[in-house]
């Protein structure tokens, strides 16, 4: 492991607020500690967006839950830095309203300088996409929410 990797791994510890990360790679082993001495910062909270506005009714509590059951949640399976788009200069994978299968590409998560696909694992409509572009993830954290 060179120092341009171990200095990455640092960062991504002062991003994630991690105290201790340890990696393993070709039979050497890197362990980093540190104490939090600084101020806790927030991540931003993702906003729902509403692909469109429905009347109101006196069965909006029982339809909401209807619709919440048929709400299927990816998230992340690692720490790493969020990308909506192949690259810079492209379109984002989806948007909300796009209609995916099992299988289609949803984004990309960037972990020690790997580039990993996320696919669905259900089809549906996208309805909400939880992470901003370039945004550092953890390990379960929601990125998408698919209507099935």
């Amino acid at each position: 492991m060179n120092k341009n990797e171990i200095r990455e791994l640092a960062e991504i510890m002062r991003e994630m607020q991690l105290t201790a990360i340890e990696i393993s790679e070709e039979g050497s082993t890197v362990r980093l500690e540190r104490g939090l001495q600084q101020p806790a910062v927030q991540m931003p909270q993702p906003a729902v967006i509403p692909i469109s506005e429905a009347p109101a009714s006196d069965n909006t509590a029982a339809e909401q839950s209807a619709d919440a059951s048929n709400i299927h949640t990816i998230e992340s399976p690692m720490v790493g830095v969020f990308y909506a788009a192949p690259a810079p200069d492209q379109n984002p994978y989806v948007s909300i309203g796009d209609s995916v299968k099992a299988g289609d590409t949803l984004c990309i998560i960037e972990a020690m300088k790997m580039m990993n696909e996320i696919t669905a694992d259900v089809s549906g409509v996208i309805v909400e996409v939880c992470v901003g572009d370039k945004q550092v993830v953890d390990y379960g954290h929601p990125l998408f929410r698919i209507k099935s």
